[in-house]
C-alpha cells in the first residue's frame, strides 16, 4: 500500500472478495532534501513513502479493519535501484528505475516479505491483469485502461511471479477506480498520482547525478555523424537519444542526439534523416512464458513506457538472446538501457533492455 487510490481500491475489492488482508508500505531510500544534505540517510524522505503517504495507507488500513506494516526496504532499493541507476547513466545509457523497482523490490523483496508472513499472494495497484491459459501457463495482459497500462513495467515477472500475484484493478479503468474509491470513503480516492523519480529529493535528476556521480556531467564534444565537431554539450546526462531542444546548436538544419559516446564522452547529433533505427538489439530478455514462442516470430514492440507499440520481427539466434528486433518505419527514440517490450495483441510476451550496436548506427 502507498497510499495512493490505486492500492487502496485494490485493498478494498480483496477484502470485500472475502481474503484475509494485509496493507504492507515500503520505506524506500532517498537522499536528503536540500536543507540537509550533510545529514543522515536517515532523515531522508520518499515521495512513495512520504509521512503524508504513510498517514493515508494507515488511515485506509483502519478503514477496512485490516492490519497495516511499514517495513524496511532502504538497503535494497539503494542498491538495486538507485546505485544500478546511476551506474546505467554513467555508462552512457537512459535507465528506466521503475523495471529495476518491480524486479527486485517489489516482487522481490516485497513477494519474500508476503510469503514470511505466510501470505498466499502479493496484490498491487498495477494496472494490468493476469490470466491462466489453456496450458495452464500465467499470462500477462494489458490494464483495460489503455491510458494507465502498466504491463510494460511488469514484463520482468516471471512463471512463479505471477502464479502469487493479484492485480485488482486492472480491470478497471483509472475513473472507476476513484469512483469505488469515493463510493468506499477511502482517503486516499482524489489524492494525485505520483509523477516524478522518487528517490531525488529536489525532484532534478541532473543535480542528483552531479552530487552522486560528477564524472557523467563532465562537458565535451558535439559531433556530427562525420565526425566534425560543432558544439560542446554539459555532460552526457543531459541528453537522450531523440533530442532536439537544448542542443545549443545555431543555425541551419535542425540536429537531433543520434548516440552517446561515452567512450570519448562525445555527443553524436545528425540530421532528422539521420535519426531513427529499423533495427535494433534487446538483450537479458525475460520471456514470462518462460521461453519465446518461437525463434523468429511477429509482434508489436513498445521501447517506452508510454510508447506506442509497433509492428515487428523478432529474431532469435538459436532460441538465445540477444534478440534482433526490425520495424518497418524508422523509430526515433531507441534508446539503449530502456526496455523493450513485446506483445501479442494485448498479451505481454516479455522484455529486455535495448542494447548499443545497430541501435546507435543505423539510421
Amino acid at each position: 500500500m502507498s497510499g495512493g487510490v490505486d492500492s487502496s481500491v485494490a485493498a478494498a475489492l480483496l477484502r470485500e472478495q472475502g481474503y484475509d488482508v494485509i496493507g504492507v508500505m515500503l520505506r524506500l531510500w532517498s537522499e536528503p532534501p536540500p536543507s540537509l544534505m550533510g545529514g543522515a540517510v536517515e532523515q531522508a524522505t520518499n515521495r512513495c513513502c512520504s509521512v503524508e503517504a504513510v498517514t493515508d495507507a494507515a488511515a485506509v488500513a483502519d478503514r477496512l479493519g485490516i492490519p497495516f506494516y511499514a517495513i524496511d526496504a532502504g538497503a535494497p532499493f539503494k542498491r538495486h535501484v538507485v546505485d544500478a541507476w546511476i551506474d546505467a547513466y554513467a555508462s552512457g545509457l537512459t535507465p528506466n528505475p521503475c523495471i529495476a523497482c518491480n524486479r527486485h523490490i517489489r516482487f522481490g523483496f516485497l513477494l519474500d516479505f508476503a510469503r514470511s508472513l505466510g501470505a498466499s499472494h502479493l496484490a498491487t495497484g498495477h494496472y494490468a491483469r493476469i490470466r491462466v491459459a489453456a496450458d495452464g501457463l500465467f499470462e500477462l495482459w494489458r490494464g483495460v485502461d489503455g491510458g494507465k497500462d502498466q504491463s510494460y513495467v511488469l514484463s520482468v515477472l516471471g512463471q512463479a511471479d505471477l502464479g502469487r500475484v493479484l492485480l485488482p484493478v486492472g480491470e478497471f479503468t483509472k475513473a472507476q477506480v476513484r469512483a469505488l474509491a469515493a463510493e468506499r470513503g477511502l482517503p486516499s480516492a482524489s489524492r494525485a498520482d505520483s509523477q516524478d523519480l522518487c528517490f531525488v529529493a529536489d525532484g532534478d535528476y541532473r543535480k542528483f547525478l552531479g552530487r552522486h556521480a560528477p564524472e557523467v556531467l563532465r562537458p565535451g564534444p558535439i559531433v556530427d555523424t562525420r565526425g566534425r565537431q560543432v558544439g560542446a554539450h554539459a555532460g552526457l546526462a543531459h541528453y537522450t537519444i531523440g533530442q532536439r531542444s537544448g542542443l545549443g546548436i545555431g543555425g541551419g538544419e535542425p540536429r537531433y542526439v543520434i548516440a552517446l559516446d561515452v567512450a570519448h564522452n562525445a555527443l553524436i547529433v545528425g540530421t532528422r534523416d539521420e535519426l531513427g533505427s529499423t533495427t535494433f538489439r534487446a538483450g537479458s530478455i525475460n520471456w514470462i512464458a518462460g521461453s519465446p514462442p518461437a525463434d523468429e516470430f511477429d509482434a508489436y514492440v513498445q521501447i517506452r513506457y508510454r510508447a506506442p507499440a509497433v509492428p515487428a520481427r523478432v529474431v532469435l539466434q538459436g532460441g538465445r538472446t540477444p534478440a534482433i528486433v526490425q520495424v518497418q518505419a524508422p523509430l526515433r527514440d531507441v534508446t539503449p538501457g530502456q526496455a523493450a517490450v513485446f506483445y501479442l495483441d494485448d498479451r505481454c510476451l516479455g522484455g529486455g533492455l535495448i542494447l548499443r550496436g545497430q541501435a546507435e548506427r543505423e539510421g
